[in-house]
């Protein structure tokens, strides 16, 4: 995709906070921008880590999302919705989530995953904001909730997805959008995904990295300097724009300019403070 041609990118679900990123944040960010990937949603995993991703992205062209990650449910107590709901006031602060449900691991328990999950259902509703949903081997369950909130809610993304063709259709049916990261690069585990994409409109999918996770194993751009091999960040997104178009059969910069629309449309950025503002 020629860089003359290349449209500023929403990379829509990055880990900025991750202590990986710690000792090159700033030039993550400037690596980023090099590459066309100039808007970044910092994902807020728990109260203390949407705090640290509205902080960080007052100071940078990113947003940040508010929310408790289905992991962390059990440390959820009577003040969790309260503080969300304060976060949610905060300047860039464009999403309740990460929220959802993951039973491949039940670090919280399923009961409680779900009590919280809806939780945060409620309070999106109440706010009017969109949701930035996660799902791991809980399809059923999630798309139980969902169809009962999805009348109150003003939209949903499933973050990272990596379901089969099945699923993302039921999710399109429930009006919600999709995120994809660099797991559509990965032929040995990626397949159904391929199969995935291909059902899912350009303005119902939005590309994240999900830095420092899932580092995509084709369509990689030069590495910078120092790099360590396994990190993943936002310069990559690009070869998640390449395996897309792959799967779709696409042109690069077509997935590109709407996928990013959609992006910029979905989270109100337009509506939102400016980045960098204060």
């Amino acid at each position: 995709m020629p860089t003359d041609l290349r449209p500023a990118l929403v990379d829509i679900g990055i880990n900025l906070t991750h202590r990986s990123f710690d000792r090159d944040r700033a030039e993550v960010v400037a690596r980023a921008s090099a590459a066309g990937v100039t808007t970044l949603v910092v994902t807020g995993t728990s109260v203390a880590e949407s705090q640290r991703a509205a902080d960080l992205a007052r100071g940078l062209p990113a947003y940040a999302t508010a929310g408790v990650h289905p992991h962390a449910a059990k440390a959820c107590d009577a003040d969790t919705i309260a503080a969300l709901r304060a976060l949610a006031s905060q300047p860039g602060v464009v999403a309740i989530g990460e929220c959802g449900l993951d039973f491949n691991r039940d670090f919280s328990p399923r009961d409680v995953q779900e009590y919280w999950f809806e939780a945060q259902l409620e309070l999106a509703a109440e706010l009017a904001l969109p949701v930035f949903l996660h799902e791991r081997d809980a399809s059923a369950r999630m798309l139980a909730i969902l169809t009962r909130y999805r009348p109150r809610l003003v939209g949903g993304v499933v973050h990272c997805f990596t379901g089969t063709r099945a699923t993302v259709e039921r999710y399109l049916e429930l009006d919600l959008h999709i995120g994809i990261t660099g797991w559509i690069c990965d032929e040995r585990r990626g397949a159904s995904l391929v199969e995935a994409a291909a059902a899912v409109p350009l303005d119902r999918l939005m590309l994240e990295t999900d830095g420092p996770y899932l580092l995509p194993r084709s369509h990689l751009p030069a590495p910078p300097p120092g790099w360590d091999g396994r990190r993943n960040e936002p310069a990559f997104l690009p070869a998640v724009v390449r395996g897309v178009a792959r799967a779709t059969g696409g042109d690069e910069l077509t997935v590109a300019t709407e996928t990013t629309r959609t992006a910029r449309r979905f989270f109100a950025l337009e509506r939102s403070r400016t980045p960098s503002s204060s």
